[in-house]
């Protein structure tokens, strides 16, 4: 196996679209796979040309998110980056582009906006008590 140059992120700042983040959650859940794997994997729910997964792995990987490497001719790629950095980016631009950087807002918007489990609620509650003791 012979494995691609490593391209760090060109920033930290994660910008990504749904299906892109689709795409993401595949190498998330997996060490590693293959455009004609992710095809099939994303068959049942969103079904892509092989092209088009191609390319977007391809771009992918450019951008530092996903890192590829050759067997023979195939290309298999893993994640570049995890879940949890792109989660912390992407919600840091919405509280700063919707919320004007105000966490309050944001909570109270998920709150009123949506059904919170009690379940949910009691995680949410440890959090900000776990919160208040750092």
């Amino acid at each position: 196996m012979i494995s691609r140059k490593l391209r760090l992120p060109k920033s930290k700042d994660f910008v990504l679209s749904d299906l892109q983040l689709t795409l993401m959650r595949v190498f998330w859940s997996r060490s590693s796979a293959s455009a004609a794997e992710v095809v099939a994997v994303l068959r049942a729910t969103r079904p892509l040309a092989h092209t088009t997964v191609a390319t977007l792995l391809s771009r992918l990987e450019k951008r530092g998110l996903l890192i590829a490497a050759r067997e023979g001719r195939q290309i298999s790629y893993r994640a570049g980056v995890s879940q949890q950095e792109v989660r912390r980016s992407m919600v840091s631009s919405l509280l700063t582009g919707l919320f004007d950087g105000e966490a309050r807002g944001l909570l109270s918007h998920l709150i009123d906006q949506r059904r919170i489990s009690a379940d949910e609620l009691a995680e949410i509650r440890a959090a900000l008590g776990r919160k208040g003791r750092s």
